[in-house]
């Protein structure tokens, strides 16, 4: 045997990390339990499901029937176990491991992911946030017809979703899509719940239900943020035994008067640094004591200065566009010859709604004859400005509003309703995350709704660990007041787990003359891994 015969080289890069945090959280025995192990099978399903959570952190565009490519250069035996192959994970076994999660519950199995990790890793449930997104579908996916008649269902849905097309958050109207419903704590922004979505579902149909859903699942006294797809009188009588925040729709009459006619309350000197130190400084408010869809709220009336400035920039746009528009229009009346003065009224009529700050008015229908000394009618006419309408817009400018249930003995502070609401983007993040060009989902390729549905429940675990490792890299920066250089070369406090990713390129597993050994293991790299779970530490140290 040569020397080059005895050496062998496999990449680990950051893939013990990923590894390590799916240990941690006991993600392979929560599944093998559920799902069970048969002795005679090469590979368990839990292992199987680590693998695909590996394979999706792993940042490499690969569709499923490329699976165990993706593991051909990989440490494969330190990953997932010794004496697997990447053959043991082909499309077939993929497949059956997908049905057997999806005819188990994946409902079942998420929420106890999830109660193990807040368990384990003392999980803030004091805010937690719910938002949905839209992913586009390539191909048929035919169902068939006698199954599409459904009673009214559940939340929780005792059939497969459909494939629809609807609003597309993608602008792919074009496509068949499927919905997700994601609520994620504001610590750490760790996904809590999922569900998958009919493609043209509606969040006002839904969301009320997703939260009681929650409630019922998960018990502990959380407060629940939404945008204002969740704010109707239904969906508030639905969830009025739970604590929300959410945004009032700018439909509603009451919401229309109070941004027209209240005026937010100036700024005291001894608040300004108050505000300055919690990032609102550029924020005024005034609350008000409102009761809607029969429930005692407070709305909280905020005007965003950087708000109000971009909306009035928008204004002025508009306004100057609409002034090209209308000169155009005003130019093709006048020219226009009639034959009836109803046919040039109408034909403004048509023109006015195509305009929304601007109104074209007649001043003038001269009858008079065309050269075939036919009798037409001529419209004089001119563009004035819609006073009122603009007035609205500008007063409106900047303001939104935020509305709890939290009254009296237990109300909050407007501040924290503020900065509470901003943090809704910890949802935001997540569907960045799930919807990047790199995730292995970024396109579904599965033929069944089955298996859509539970590849949205594995995409909904990726992000799970994704964000616990952050948050636990974070936490562990911020205690031992320390940090790290990004990619600019800046030290911080708050890297992306995906920047430590990029660090951990160019790991390798060395074996040479059977002797096993980790290459390339920097003092950085080492002390990234002291500030990661032991479980982390375990594939490299």
């Amino acid at each position: 045997m040569s020397y080059l015969e005895e050496i062998q080289v496999k990449n680990l890069d950051h893939l013990g990390i990923v590894a390590g945090l799916i240990d941690e959280i006991g993600i392979v025995k929560i599944i093998n339990n559920k799902l069970g192990i048969d002795v005679r099978e090469k590979i368990s399903a839990g292992t199987v499901v680590k693998s695909i959570l590996i394979n999706g952190l792993g940042f490499v565009s690969r569709p499923l029937y490329l699976f165990s490519q993706f593991f051909q250069d990989k440490a494969i035996e330190k990953l997932l176990g010794e004496r697997i192959q990447p053959d043991y994970l082909n499309d077939d076994k993929i497949g059956r491991v997908m049905d057997e999660l999806y005819k188990y519950g994946l409902n079942d199995i998420f929420i106890e992911v999830v109660l193990e990790v807040i368990k384990k890793f003392k999980i803030d449930l004091k805010y937690s946030h719910l938002d949905s997104t839209s992913f586009h579908l390539d191909g048929e996916y035919k169902r068939e017809e006698d199954k599409e008649k459904q009673e009214e269902e559940k939340i929780i849905k005792e059939r497969p979703i459909f494939n629809k097309k609807g609003y597309s958050r993608d602008h792919r109207p074009d496509l068949k899509q499927c919905v997700l419903d994601l609520i994620t704590s504001q610590d750490g922004d760790i996904s809590l719940f999922v569900r998958a979505g009919d493609g043209n579902e509606s969040d006002k149909a839904v969301f009320g239900k997703v939260l009681v859903e929650f409630k019922k699942q998960i018990k502990f006294d959380s407060i629940m943020v939404c945008d204002s797809a969740l704010y109707g009188q239904e969906n508030l009588q639905l969830i009025q035994h739970l604590k929300w925040i959410t945004r009032v729709p700018m439909t509603i009459k009451k919401a229309k008067e109070l941004v027209q006619n209240i005026e937010v309350e100036e700024v005291k000197d001894e608040d300004k640094e108050k505000r300055s130190d919690l990032n609102l400084e550029s924020y005024t408010w005034k609350e008000e004591i409102v009761t809607y869809g029969g429930i005692k709220q407070t709305w909280l009336i905020v005007l965003s200065e950087k708000r109000q400035k971009s909306d009035l920039e928008k204004l002025e746009k508009q306004l100057s566009q609409e002034e090209k528009k209308s000169q155009k229009f005003l130019k093709e009346i006048q020219s226009e010859e009639f034959e009836h003065p109803q046919a040039a009224r109408y034909k403004l009529k048509a023109i006015n709604k195509k305009l929304r700050l601007l109104e074209i008015k007649e001043v003038e229908l001269i009858e008079t004859y065309s050269k075939k000394k036919e009798k037409i009618y001529k419209m004089i006419s001119l563009i004035i400005k819609k006073g009122e309408e603009i007035s609205r817009k500008t007063k409106e400018a900047g303001k939104f509003i935020l509305a709890t249930n939290l009254v009296e003995e237990n109300k909050l502070e407007a501040s924290e309703i503020l900065i509470t609401y901003k943090n809704q983007q910890s949802t935001e993040r997540g569907f960045r995350f799930l919807k990047d060009p790199l995730f292995f989902t970024d396109s579904f390729f599965v033929e069944k709704p089955e298996r859509i549905e539970t590849m949205l429940f594995l995409m909904s675990l990726c992000l799970l660990i994704y964000n616990l490792g952050q948050r636990e890299l974070r936490n562990c920066l911020k205690r031992v007041k320390k940090g790290i250089n990004n990619q600019v070369g800046k030290v911080t406090l708050r890297p992306t787990l995906r920047w430590i990713f990029q660090c951990f390129q160019g790991i390798h597993y060395v074996i040479l003359n059977g002797v096993k050994q980790i290459v390339n293991l920097t003092e950085e790299r080492r002390f990234i891994l002291s500030l990661l779970p032991a479980s982390c530490q375990r594939y490299y140290l």
